[in-house]
């Protein structure tokens, strides 16, 4: 998930700003790539999520045109902000990889 959202990211802002855009689109831009990158380093995971997901929310109410691959992107966003970065990822070797085991249900004798 990392890895295609990473992607994607950084081609729409390359190719965004190949077409010599204002300065508050270059700057969305700047920071949706930087995110990607961010992302397919897992770096800062958590951070790169969110930030990826508001700036494909403001891209996909901005921009004409269809809007669905930013909505993708801003699902993804959320999504990687939640969840985390996975094993392979730099903040896993940085940080470790946290992992939440739960016990198997107890169940009651008494209540038949």
């Amino acid at each position: 998930m990392r890895l295609v959202a990473g992607f994607t990211l950084i081609a729409h802002g390359i190719f965004g700003l190949q077409a010599e855009p204002a300065l508050e689109r270059a700057i969305v831009q700047v920071l949706a790539t930087g995110a990607g990158i961010l992302l397919l380093a897992g770096l800062w995971t958590p951070l790169a999520g969110a930030l990826s997901a508001v700036t494909e929310l403001w891209s996909a109410f901005s921009q004409p045109g269809d809007p669905l691959t930013h909505i993708l992107l801003v699902t993804l966003g959320i999504a990687l902000a939640l969840v985390g970065p996975g094993a392979w990822s730099v903040d896993a070797r940085l940080f470790g990889w946290k992992r939440i085991e739960t016990s198997p249900r107890k169940t009651n004798s008494n209540s038949r």
